[in-house]
């Protein structure tokens, strides 16, 4: 990966072909992995080792080992066996009944239907008549059929 800067925190990333943006400000990578595990991964990773940065202070505390002691700093117990559970009479007594909500048939209204890259690239023309090769019919609807003898 080749990293060529652009500002003093926004860093162009060449990866084999493909350009990615990566602002270390805002902690943010055009591939989206950056913002969403808020943890450098490979882009930014290549840019703060070109800038020989310490990848602990663009990581979310969430992964810092404070807070992981914090996290797990309350003594876990586990459950006892199946068996020996103390359940109240009136909960075993509940039925849980599914939602009375079904679904209607068909799609949602106000939610148009994705078309595929197929589709969207597909240049739209008139259509060829089959029998006599003239456009804007169909060999159905042709009016310069060969007459049966």
């Amino acid at each position: 990966m080749t990293v060529v800067p652009s500002t003093k925190y926004v860093h162009n990333v060449n990866d084999d072909g493909r350009y990615f943006v990566v602002c270390l400000k805002e902690k943010t990578c055009t591939c989206g992995r950056f913002q969403y595990e808020e943890i450098p991964w490979e882009h930014a990773w290549a840019v703060l080792k070109w800038k020989s940065l310490p990848p602990d202070e663009y990581c979310s505390d969430l992964y810092k080992p404070k807070t992981m002691l914090k996290t797990y700093n309350m003594p876990i117990h586990p459950l006892p066996d199946v068996k020996a559970w103390l359940i109240p009479n009136s909960v075993i007594a509940d039925d849980v009944l599914p939602p009375k909500f079904k679904r209607p048939p068909g799609r949602p209204k106000g939610k148009p239907r994705k078309k595929t890259a197929r589709e969207l690239s597909r240049i739209k023309g008139k259509n060829t008549c089959s029998t006599c090769g003239m456009a804007g019919h169909n060999r159905r609807s042709c009016r310069n059929k060969p007459k049966d003898i």
